[in-house]
């Protein structure tokens, strides 16, 4: 390993360990939050209405809800984890530090995107075995499961960072989860199949991209699926691509950090 290659492997794993020490010194309020908050859904949606439901998509209405729960807790925490952290890193000036260091930007992106990812996926398990105590978890597809996960988890975490960027205050990083994320997510199949839908609305919800996330995670659980698992995946990876591309040029040119 060349001097550069040490050097950008130092800096990637002290970022990641920054973030990470962040989130697990108050994990009362990172992690425990989002266990409880799903039990309640557990309880409320999936014991108490779910009886009432039946059967849905020939899984019990608990059955059915539980990989949109999951993924729904995935994606609020690795968006919020980023977001929030490149911003108090902003609000402390402390990320000029990373500005003037001899660090590539990718470093610092897979860096805060790495911290993201990995509360989620803490936050995915804790919440795959509350569910176990409602519902037999079964397994479809392993190999799905882990993909979509991850995916969907560096995805949000990087949109969390590009809301970071342009945030200006702490206001603006509430803007995007309350009137964009949570809506979508809602809309996103978690507690109902698209076929439910009539036909016009079945088509606007697949211009939904949580509507992908949601159901290729159910389709690694239970093996169904409103969309193409394969389709979802794919979309997944263009996604990321895409948004990892925007924050790339935006740290480079220095948008939202340099005055």
């Amino acid at each position: 390993m060349n001097i550069a290659a040490n050097r950008n492997f130092v800096a990637l794993k002290t970022i990641w360990v920054k973030e990470c020490t962040r989130f697990l010194r108050i994990w009362i309020q990172t992690l425990v939050p989002p266990a409880i908050t799903m039990s309640l859904y557990f309880v409320i949606f999936g014991n108490l209405i779910g009886k009432r439901i039946g059967e849905m998509g020939g899984f019990s209405y608990m059955e059915f809800i539980v990989p949109g729960l999951i993924m729904m807790s995935v994606i609020t925490s690795s968006y919020s984890n980023v977001s929030s952290s490149f911003f108090s890193a902003k609000f402390q000036r402390n990320v000029e530090e990373l500005l003037v260091a001899p660090v590539p930007t990718w470093v610092v992106i897979m860096g805060f995107v790495g911290g993201g990812v990995a509360r989620a996926l803490i936050i995915g398990v804790l919440v795959t075995c509350v569910s176990m105590f409602f519902v037999d978890v079964k397994i479809h597809s392993f190999f799905v499961i882990v993909v979509t996960l991850v995916l969907t988890s560096i995805l949000f975490a990087t949109a969390g960072l590009i809301n970071g960027i342009y945030a200006k205050n702490f206001d603006d990083i509430s803007v995007i989860p309350t009137f964009v994320l949570t809506p979508l997510t809602y809309l996103g199949g978690v507690f109902y199949s698209l076929t439910l839908l009539p036909d016009f609305w079945q088509v606007v919800s697949q211009a939904n991209p949580i509507v992908y996330m949601v159901n290729g995670f159910r389709y690694g659980f239970l093996g169904v699926s409103d969309v193409n698992h394969w389709t979802a995946i794919g979309l997944l990876i263009v996604f990321n691509i895409a948004l990892l591309s925007v924050v790339y040029q935006l740290l480079k040119k220095g948008v939202g950090i340099r005055s």
